[in-house]
């Protein structure tokens, strides 16, 4: 696919972001700018961008299930201990 690229200022793309998202199913690499300044491009979405997007859902909802289980444990009253008891001579 020839991808294109096309200059859209913040602006217009707001007003028009349908047609921006048109432009973008059609292979066009979108680079928007923001007083002259490029600030974000938007590219066709492939398949190994929406595994990574799903690899990533997946990755948080372990994170969230693990802070979950871990505030939900009761802390373990160890007492104090100093460095060289944490290893075996």
């Amino acid at each position: 696919m020839n991808r294109q690229h096309a200059k859209v200022t913040a602006t217009d793309a707001n007003r028009e972001f349908s047609k921006v998202l048109e432009r973008v199913i059609d292979g066009e690499v979108i680079v928007i700018t923001k007083k002259g300044k490029v600030v974000a491009t938007i590219n066709p979405a492939t398949e190994a961008t929406l595994d990574a997007g799903a690899e990533e859902a997946r990755r948080k909802a372990a994170w969230l299930k693990l802070k979950k289980r871990l505030l939900s444990q009761k802390p373990l009253n160890l007492g104090k201990f100093d460095r060289n008891e944490l290893y075996d001579d």
